[in-house]
């Protein structure tokens, strides 16, 4: 996937079936649905999270990585809490790390440089990676 800002779930769904090769019977037996309603589903830009989690399981598929991959790119980053003194949020909810980088999203950034549509500058800026980072996988894409 190249683009991660915007996401079309519809289309993303359609390619995954026609790259797995599932019958349209199957799909629409396991999913409960009638071949009307899967053709509808091939055009909406978002679904249901019960949906996607049913998506995800049948096509063998992360569909929920790809919003995670929106948020690790274009969320606002955190802002630094000893220079704002601000306490440690506690939450009930379980805490992930945001900046778990997969080789997709640095494929992406280093491809938006490689062909000049960002600066690394730019991407620093605009991503938060902090620039060790960006120059560690410059470098180890130099060696490969």
């Amino acid at each position: 996937m190249k683009n991660y800002k915007n996401i079309h779930l519809g289309k993303l769904i359609r390619m995954r079936v026609k790259e797995k090769g599932i019958e349209i019977r199957k799909i629409c037996s396991s999913m409960n649905i009638t071949e009307e309603e899967l053709f509808a589903t091939y055009e909406l830009k978002s679904l249901d999270s019960e949906q996607i989690l049913r998506w995800s399981k049948l096509l063998n598929y992360d569909f929920f990585r790809i919003y995670s991959q929106h948020l690790i790119l274009y969320s606002p980053p955190v802002p630094d809490k000893e220079s704002e003194n601000l306490k440690e949020e506690k939450s009930s909810l379980p805490q992930f790390r945001k900046n778990i980088y997969t080789t997709e999203i640095i494929d992406f950034i280093l491809e938006l440089i490689s062909k000049g549509k960002k600066t690394k500058r730019e991407v620093i800026e605009e991503y938060g990676i902090p620039k060790t980072t960006l120059y560690k996988w410059i470098n180890s894409r130099k060696k490969q």
